[in-house]
């Protein structure tokens, strides 16, 4: 039964009290409390108030080591909004369907560490479902995602299905608002300028500029890329570590995309003095399957052999970017931004 059913039996109740107490004197109390009842009874069963979540959307992750990097994100956001449900899913079917599979033997992973959150997780329209079921109205979708690319574009189109559904009467809307953070890196548009982000972001990456400074090496990171949309980001954001960490040759490249591993050899290869070591990171949210085979594997078309090969000293460092607790706090920012131009409150 509704909230306002259960409201008016109350009220009712209370009523006959203060009927059968009226030579007590304390009639205006009591018609005072009844009627603050029913301002928070109209409140709570109103648009007024809604129960909000928060759904932290990866693309995901099997490698169980690397599954950390989502964990702090999912840890950091949780504790800069302790009254809001945070949720855990990922977009890749592939690897659900994996994971699927591993919590058909629960214990096995979680003795190694991994959350049930992870390991039972879901896709985002069977996330949204349980939240419409358990009376959440207000919701904020928060990519982990660098930046506005083909990943993003499909989660969007999600998202604004979700927010599309229409019906004649309003309160019976599956949700009343529904929010997208835009990526670490950010998105198209002039509300948030990508590049103020670029320069938020670049801020994060100065523990590993001094470590490759004190390591007298180059910084080399491995970005995911993809062939169906530009990845032209990757040369901004390598110009902005340049221009803001001038001490310390930095250079990205991508999986998928321009520029790959051949142009950062290439690029590597011009220096003078010439660069004798390389620190090399992923620029991926987790050290997963890329990571661990593309990057730094023994492969022969790996980064590390490749560059190896070609006479550099190459010290691999296997961490994602959301192990990063500076990087991780951009999406607590993202969070923010998309609740306030939305008029959600946290």
């Amino acid at each position: 039964m509704s909230d306002m059913f259960w409201c008016g039996i109350f009220i009712y109740a209370l009523s006959r009290v203060i009927v059968i107490n009226n030579n007590r004197g304390n009639v205006m109390k009591k018609l005072k409390l009844v009627a603050l009842i029913l301002t928070l009874c109209l409140i709570f069963s109103s648009h007024l108030y809604a129960k909000t979540a928060i759904i932290i959307a990866n693309f995901g992750t099997t490698v169980p080591t690397a599954v950390q990097s989502i964990v702090n994100i999912t840890s950091r956001v949780k504790a800069a909004f302790p009254d809001t449900e945070v949720r855990v899913v990922f977009t890749s079917n592939i690897i659900r369907s994996v994971w699927e599979k591993r919590s058909k033997n629960p214990k096995k992973w979680t003795a190694k560490g991994i959350p049930e959150e992870i390991l039972f997780t879901k896709n985002l329209l069977s996330t949204f479902g349980d939240l419409k079921s358990q009376g959440f109205k207000d919701v904020i979708v928060q990519p982990t995602h660098l930046f506005h690319m083909e990943q993003y574009h499909d989660l969007m189109q999600y998202v604004n299905a979700v927010k599309s559904i229409k019906t004649i009467r309003d309160k019976w809307k599956p949700f009343n608002k529904i929010a997208l953070g835009r990526p670490a890196l950010g998105t198209v548009g002039d509300v948030y300028p990508y590049h103020d982000d670029l320069k938020r972001a670049v801020k994060t990456f100065a523990n590993d500029v001094a470590l490759a400074r004190k390591k007298g090496a180059a910084l080399v990171y491995m970005g995911h890329g993809n062939e169906v949309w530009s990845t032209g980001l990757y040369v901004e954001l390598q110009q902005l570590m340049a221009e803001t960490y001038p001490e310390v040759k930095t250079l990205i490249g991508s999986v998928e995309g321009y520029p790959g591993l051949e142009d950062v050899k290439k690029s590597l290869g011009h220096y003078t003095p010439k660069i004798e070591k390389i620190l090399l990171k992923p620029l991926m949210i987790v050290a997963g399957d890329h990571a661990t085979n593309d990057m730094a594997s023994d492969e022969e078309d790996s980064w590390k052999t490749v560059l190896s090969k070609a006479g550099f000293d190459v010290e691999i460092i296997l961490q994602g970017l959301g192990s990063n607790n500076q990087f991780a706090d951009l999406y607590i920012n993202h969070i923010k931004d998309a609740a306030k131009t939305s008029g959600i409150g946290l």
